[in-house]
């Protein structure tokens, strides 16, 4: 009897594809990558055309091992890991470990674990693509010759066991620039002005904005200004200039992508790009399914496209048509705008069966595999299903020389959001009121209601955000958004609280020696065109040996020129007049995991250690005392009193000794301008301004 070996990269896939194989398949798990380049040396021979050095990864002897047993039996090997560049690399370093040259070898992937997906695959197998393997050995070698080269510089210049890399150097500098520009945002104020109406024959009051003259749109930007309109319009007659009906519709979402995923149950679900490919990784891999066994119930989860296949469109159609009607089924098929950097490599992310709705797994699944479920069902339902129809009425209300809007819509045909609306959707209100209203409406002004606003910086970064902000600029990939996050916090260069991501110290010293030193690998372009490349590479287009012969002399020259500048500005140990109680030498100070900290030069006679309270050189604004540069427990740097907790002064942004010759109070500086810290005053001066 025939015996084939099937070899998937995860144990949790074994269990769901034996089952749809039968006896005469063995399968077997390499458990992820069996090969990489060594970690004690450079791993690729710049002298001899960039040949790349591969060792088998530590532990993986024995897996290594049980597979060549299996292979000496088996008289076809199928390589069925995951369906992108990584699983096709994967499967070639397995055909190299496993010594397969000369056996009948085939490749196989599949873009959901059901068994139509899993026996169709092996219907159609083929070879190994190797222009997909040699676009992920370009990018492990380009990743390899900078951190290897950048690394040890961040060890000599700060501390031991901090890394650059190509997509996380860049992903920094996106937060530190968003941090630079937070900083030295200056609140604008501004005013917003409504008017309570009486309607003749209603009973509720109507509520109309302000606008600004019939010509143009104003903004109040003052308290006077503000008292100055309220004073012209106290006499005026209110009456409706023009009441405009109208239609809209709104398209149904295009379905999940990696990116969209991540971003939606970040906003929806709370959850961290990590814990989202986690979860849906084994939705994918396979769930056991109340009757039905073991099977993956979502497609794969790495990819940047949003088509999906005929057969899951006509699903779809048939689905909706019977649970919904007629009425709510899409014909034409959607489609993103897809940009020049989508691959288009695999469908969108989407149930592997419309039928099988969230509320026939809910017992069969965690409440989080749930939760995430639901969120691709519906996402995926709704993007095959009819836009949402709205009546529109827009109202012009003139008063003297000035001009009062109101706007309001009604929902005529629910469409796709009969299953699925957006997180951060705004939610726009029926205004009855408006229905009957027509240009001989009498109005009666019953009050006026103002309010004071300031414009707010940009926000911080969320993982959301960022994971979105990289997807537009070109940077990364599917599969490295959720690990260059993880990274970059693990490193400690930046912190999460509450969902923001803020620079720390360490980030901020990282970062600027990576600007300074090596400004091309942390250009947003620079990164972008490489990726652009690597996709070249994995079209058969351009070598990949080509590409890193291109960019190594380039990186090995900045390297140099780098090690030169940096023992010039390299930190020595700054000695402080802080009396070590032990020993009772001066202590220094030195950089650790979060940041800087006092430790005794006597080590390791002598090991001890205490906080560093950097000072700001100013006076706390409450006690006079010193203000001393502190840092979150997450490593978020602030100002606070020397004297706390007695004094319980902090604040994000640096004091100023200057008080505001227009309130009294205290300032702060944000980037070359001191504004009053409250913000109602509103007084800002140049630094340098001379009184």
């Amino acid at each position: 009897m025939a015996r084939y070996l099937v070899i998937v990269e995860s144990p949790a896939k074994v269990k769901t594809i034996k089952k749809f194989l039968g006896s005469s398949y063995v399968v077997m798990a390499s458990q992820g990558h069996v090969r990489d380049f060594p970690k004690s040396q450079l791993g690729i021979d710049v002298e001899h055309d960039f040949e790349p050095k591969y060792i088998t990864i530590r532990g993986k002897g024995e897996i290594l091992a049980e597979l060549r047993k299996e292979v000496k039996k088996a008289d076809k090997i199928y390589l069925a890991t995951d369906p992108d560049r990584e699983g096709e690399a994967i499967s070639w370093h397995l055909t190299k470990a496993l010594k397969l040259e000369g056996k009948k070898v085939y490749r196989i992937s599949f873009n959901e674990i059901t068994k139509k997906a899993v026996k169709e695959s092996i219907k159609n197998a083929r070879e190994i693509d190797m222009n997909l393997v040699d676009a992920q050995q370009a990018r492990r070698a380009l990743d390899r010759v900078i951190g290897y080269k950048i690394s040890p510089l961040l060890w000599k210049k700060v501390k031991r066991g901090l890394s650059a890399g190509r997509v996380q150097s860049v992903a920094l500098r996106i937060i530190a620039d968003r941090e630079e520009e937070i900083d030295a945002f200056i609140p604008e104020e501004y005013w917003s002005l409504d008017v309570l109406l009486k309607v003749k024959g209603e009973r509720k009051p109507l509520t109309a904005k302000f606008y600004g003259t019939e010509k143009e749109k104003m903004t109040i930007r003052s308290e006077e200004e503000k008292n100055q309109i309220i004073s012209e319009l106290e006499n005026e007659t209110f009456q409706v200039a023009e009441v405009k009906k109208g239609e809209r519709s709104q398209k149904a979402p295009v379905p999940f992508t990696t990116s969209t995923l991540q971003q939606e149950a970040s906003k929806v679900l709370n959850f961290a790009t990590q814990k989202t490919m986690r979860i849906a990784q084994q939705l994918y891999e396979g769930v056991d399914i109340k009757g039905q066994g073991t099977i993956g119930i979502i497609t794969y989860l790495r990819t940047d496209s949003t088509r999906i296949s005929d057969e899951a469109m006509e699903a779809a159609k048939t689905y909706i048509g019977e649970v919904y009607g007629p009425d709510f089924v899409e014909d034409t098929e959607k489609k993103k705008d897809g940009g020049k950097n989508v691959q288009d490599a695999h469908e969108a992310i989407r149930p592997t069966d419309i039928a099988r709705t969230p509320a026939m797994v809910k017992e069969s699944l965690t409440r989080d595999q749930f939760r995430l479920y639901q969120l691709i069902w519906k996402r995926f339902t709704a993007s095959r299903m009819k836009p949402a129809k709205y009546e529109t009425t827009s109202v012009k209300i003139d008063a003297g020389k000035y001009r009062f809007t109101v706007a309001a819509s009604k929902i005529l045909f629910e469409g796709f959001r009969q299953v699925y609306v957006q997180a951060d959707e705004e939610k726009t209100q029926s205004n009855v009121l408006l229905n009957g209203l027509t240009k001989e409406s009498e109005l009666t002004k019953e009050s006026f209601d103002s309010r004071q606003h300031f414009t707010q910086p940009p926000a911080h970064y969320t993982e959301a955000s960022l994971v979105k902000a990289l997807e537009e600029l070109g940077i990364g990939r599917p599969s490295t958004y959720a690990p260059t996050i993880s990274t970059i916090i693990a490193r400690r260069y930046v912190a999460k609280e509450n969902k923001n991501l803020y620079l720390t110290e360490l980030g901020e010293v990282v970062n600027n020696m990576m600007r300074k030193s090596f400004e091309s690998i942390v250009d947003v372009n620079f990164t972008a065109n490489m990726e652009g490349l690597l996709d070249k590479v994995a079209e058969g287009k351009v070598q990949w040996k080509t590409v890193i012969s291109n960019f190594y002399p380039d990186l090995e020259e900045a390297v140099e020129v780098a090690e030169k500048e940096l023992e010039e500005v390299k930190i020595e140990d700054e000695v402080t007049d802080v009396i070590c109680e032990e020993c009772g030498r001066n202590m220094v100070v030195k950089y650790g995991p979060h940041g800087k900290f006092l430790a005794c030069p006597g080590f390791p006679e002598c090991r001890n250690t205490k906080p560093y309270l950097e000072k700001a050189g100013v006076s706390c604004p409450k006690c006079g005392k010193e203000i001393v540069i502190r840092k979150t427990k997450k490593g978020r740097r602030y100002y606070g009193c020397e004297d706390n907790p007695e004094c319980d002064f902090m604040s994000w942004q640096k004091p100023s000794d200057k008080k505001c010759p227009k309130c009294g109070g205290y300032m702060l500086e944000k980037g070359n301008k001191i504004v009053c810290a409250d913000e109602t005053c509103g007084y800002v001066e140049n630094k340098n301004k001379e009184k």
